[in-house]
């Protein structure tokens, strides 16, 4: 299958509203519409299946159509999920990284589901915020994350620091 980058996509990519992990960005920017998934997973960056499938998920991905040119950006076949709009607060990372409800998720993906929703509420703190961005960009495992609910709940408020407490605890 071949991916390409929608028009929320590109957004993305340009102002970073929707935060991406590294690995993730940088297998991103390989959806060209010329290389396959397959292409891209063996590309050596460290992605997951899964961190593609979310990507197509959150309508920053999406199929090239048919026999018409990668470059055209009609052709690309959006997914079933709802469009989740990108320049919206809080809530969309809500929406777009909504955990699964069972608690037996892995640390790891506690931490992949919990780490946009972190770095979009200290990113929209501005200034006052942003060593704590900083910090939250900064963790790598679950742990790391968890050690600064605290500090994100003291700035950003219980109520929408719930939403990462669901991801991170939940």
């Amino acid at each position: 299958m071949i991916l390409v980058k929608t028009e929320a996509g590109h957004q993305v990519l340009r102002d970073r509203s929707l935060r991406l992990t590294p690995r993730q960005r940088s297998a991103f920017i390989l959806f060209d519409g010329k290389r396959s998934v397959n292409d891209v997973l063996e590309a050596g960056m460290g992605i997951a299946r899964e961190d593609i499938d979310q990507m197509v998920e959150l309508g920053l991905l999406g199929q090239v159509g048919g026999a018409t040119d990668a470059a055209n950006a009609g052709a690309v076949a959006m997914p079933a999920a709802p469009e989740v709009p990108v320049r919206a607060p809080a809530p969309v990372a809500a929406q777009a990284v909504s955990p699964p409800s069972n608690s037996d998720r892995s640390s790891q993906q506690r931490y992949k589901d919990a780490y946009p929703i972190a770095t979009q509420l200290t990113g929209g703190l501005g200034l006052r915020g942003f060593r704590l961005n900083l910090s939250v960009e900064g963790t790598s495992t679950y742990e790391e994350l968890v050690e600064l609910l605290p500090k994100i709940r003291a700035a950003v408020g219980a109520e929408k620091a719930a939403v990462l407490e669901l991801a991170l605890l939940g």
